[in-house]
Order: C-alpha cells, then structure tokens, then sequence
C-alpha cells in the first residue's frame, strides 16, 4: 500500500485525447474543473487509479473535512523552451482535524466517453500531517518550468 507521487497514466492518456483541459476557468477555451481529495496512509493510490473512487481509505468527513475534498483554482498553463506546465493555487481546510497521508487531484469535468472524475495526479506527503483544531493548507509550488507540480517535459 502506498500513495505514489505521480501522474496517473489515465490522465496521460487524456491528454492525448483532448480530455484534460488545464486552462483556468476564464481561459479560451475554459479550463476544466478539478478537485483534491485527501487520503489515509491505509490507501493505495499509483499510476493505475483512474478516477476518484477508486482509491479507498479517504479522510473521513469529520471536522473541517468533507468526502470528495475541496475545488481547485487552476492557475494557468505555461511553457518554457523545453517544459509546459501548469499549478493550482493553495487550498485550506480551516478549523479541521485530521490526519491524512496524501492527496488524489482529479478532473470533475464530465466528457461523453470519458470516465467521470478522472485521476489527474496524486501526492505522497512524506508521512501523516495531522492538524489538530486548525487549518491544513497545501501549499502549490511556484506555476514555473521548474517547480509546478504538473511538468511535461521533452
């Protein structure tokens, strides 16, 4: 069991098709909506989870937390002479306590033909982060070449 830091190949897949669109929401054409969810270090969560919902183990909704997690803000796609790249601004849970291991961010975006709630890319923490009547924050790195947490490179 584990939570992998990866991109999950369905959404690598989706990229190919057209199914993923990381534009932000007031972009041309407008961005998908996407969601993270927290997990326990109980779950399993790797290149083949497809969709949220399939990983079980979820954070329970209790104080600060509800089930299927938090809406994300897309902070635009970039590119670099070799990289493109795109981020997510920060997401709090304030007044929470929780202990979670990792995260699963997926596109809520509803595509004929595609399955719905699509894994795009999951987050090992490094270990449990608890927050005792608090706020969790995730914090994004910097939406560069270098540092975004999506990055495709050549």
């Amino acid at each position: 069991m584990g939570i992998a830091s990866v991109i999950q190949n369905s959404a690598k897949a989706d990229l190919l098709r057209a199914g993923t669109n990381f534009n932000t929401s007031g972009g041309t054409p407008a961005g998908h909506a996407f969601k993270l969810a927290l997990y326990l270090d109980t779950t399993t969560i790797d290149t083949t989870t497809t969709a949220y919902g399939g990983p079980t183990n979820e954070v329970a909704t209790a104080t600060g937390y509800t089930g299927g997690g938090k809406a994300l803000t897309n902070t635009g796609v970039g590119t670099s002479t070799v990289t493109s790249f795109t981020d997510f601004s920060d997401l709090s849970w304030p007044a929470s306590s929780f202990t979670t291991r990792g995260c699963l961010i997926y596109n809520t975006t509803i595509i004929s033909g595609l399955t719905n709630d699509r894994a795009v890319c999951s987050v090992d923490f490094g270990g449990n982060k608890t927050v005792s009547s608090g706020t969790f924050t995730i914090q994004f790195p910097t939406n560069d070449s270098s540092s975004a947490i999506i990055r495709l490179t050549s």
